[in-house]
């Protein structure tokens, strides 16, 4: 092979977001590493932001603690709970393949091929099922005041 066809099969960062046509299994590996960036971000934020604030004195932390509750925010941390349940879950599904939980026996390699994704999917459908029920969960606890 040339140095120009691996040039042209080279996706970069435009990789995460499109490569061709997905499997449900793509979308969650996205999703994961998107959740992941996002809640680093979000962590390193909040030390900051809380750190700056408590060196102050108790009205500026006071304050501070009134702007929470504006309702983008209480969106915004209503976000940032689904994606450390959705970040957290999904993190054990990959733990759980890692270790050979869920996958079924291999299979030989006569054709007609069986689709090993097939019987990983039954995993990755319980875990959106569950993501979902939370995220309703946490919906109505944001929603009356709770969040």
């Amino acid at each position: 092979m040339s140095q120009r066809e691996h040039k042209e099969n080279y996706l970069g960062a435009r990789g995460w977001v499109w490569a061709g046509r997905y499997q449900m299994e793509r979308h969650l590996y996205v999703l994961h590493r998107v959740t992941g960036l996002g809640l680093l971000l979000f962590g390193i934020i909040h030390l900051i932001i809380t750190t700056f604030f408590r060196m102050g004195d108790k009205d500026t932390w006071e304050s501070a603690i009134s702007v929470t509750h504006n309702p983008v925010l209480k969106v915004g941390a209503y976000l940032v709970v689904v994606a450390f349940v959705f970040h957290a879950l999904n993190g054990l599904r990959l733990i759980l393949q890692e270790f050979g939980f869920g996958l079924g026996r291999p299979t030989p390699p006569i054709y007609p091929y069986t689709d090993a994704l097939r019987r990983k999917r039954r995993l990755a459908i319980i875990l959106i099922a569950i993501i979902g029920i939370l995220a309703v969960v946490f919906l109505y606890d944001f929603a009356a005041g709770g969040g």
